[in-house]
C-alpha cells in the first residue's frame, strides 16, 4: 500500500510522524505510554511497570492509595532523567528505557516512582515551593527511597543510590538542568540506538 498524502506531506517536509500512543489502566492508575523505540515491546514496559506497582502494592499499600489520589496518571516515554513529576498536569513521567531495562531492579524503579510520589504529595498539600525549599523538597524524596530500599528484599541498590544523594550538596541534590541539552542528548542517544 502507497502512503497516503499525509505520510507524504510529513515526509516531504522532514517532519517525524507522531508517536504511537497507548493507554491502560495499571493497577488503578491510568498509563499512557509512547513508545518510540521499535525494540522495545509495549507489552514489556505494562508488565514491568505492573510489577513495580504490585511491589509497592506488598510492601507500602497506603503510599500506593496517596498515589493514585495525587497523581492523574503515569506517562511513559523518552526523558532525559529517570522520572519527573510535573505539577501542571499531575502526572508522573517514568522514562522508557529506564522501565524496560533488565540492569534495574522492580525494585530501583519503584524507588523511582515513589521519589515522584513524595513530589506530588508536596503539591497536592499546596506547599509553595521556592528555588530554596527544592534542596529540602529532594531530601524528602531521597529519605523516601531510603526507607523503600530498607523495606524491600534485595533493596541495597536503592539504599546505596539514596544514601550517596542524601550527603549531597543543596547544589547537587537540586541541580539546575537545561532541559534543552538533555533532551538533544537522549535524542542523540536514540539515533545511535536506531544505527542512524
Amino acid at each position: 500500500m502507497s502512503p497516503g498524502f499525509g505520510e507524504r506531506l510529513r515526509s516531504a517536509l522532514g517532519i517525524e510522524e507522531a508517536p504511537k500512543r497507548v493507554h491502560r489502566t495499571v493497577h488503578g492508575i491510568d498509563v499512557m505510554l509512547e513508545n518510540t523505540r521499535p525494540e522495545i515491546a509495549d507489552e514489556d514496559v505494562f508488565a514491568r511497570l505492573g510489577e513495580v506497582l504490585a511491589m509497592i502494592e506488598r510492601y507500602a499499600p497506603a503510599k500506593l492509595r496517596r498515589l493514585r489520589r495525587d497523581i492523574a496518571g503515569i506517562d511513559v516515554k523518552r526523558f532525559a532523567c529517570r522520572g519527573a513529576f510535573f505539577s501542571e498536569t499531575r502526572r508522573v513521567l517514568c522514562e522508557l528505557t529506564f522501565v524496560v531495562n533488565r540492569d534495574f531492579t522492580i525494585a530501583e524503579i519503584a524507588s523511582s516512582l515513589l521519589h515522584e510520589g513524595v513530589h506530588a504529595r508536596v503539591h497536592a498539600a499546596g506547599v509553595f515551593r521556592t528555588p530554596a525549599s527544592l534542596a529540602k523538597e529532594e531530601r524528602l524524596c531521597r529519605a523516601t527511597e531510603l526507607w523503600w530500599g530498607q523495606t524491600v528484599p534485595n533493596g541495597e541498590r536503592v539504599i546505596e543510590r539514596a544514601s550517596a544523594l542524601l550527603t549531597m550538596s543543596d547544589e547537587e541534590v537540586a541541580p539546575v538542568v537545561d532541559w534543552r541539552v538533555a533532551a538533544q542528548r537522549v535524542a542523540e542517544a536514540d539515533r545511535k540506538a536506531r544505527g542512524e
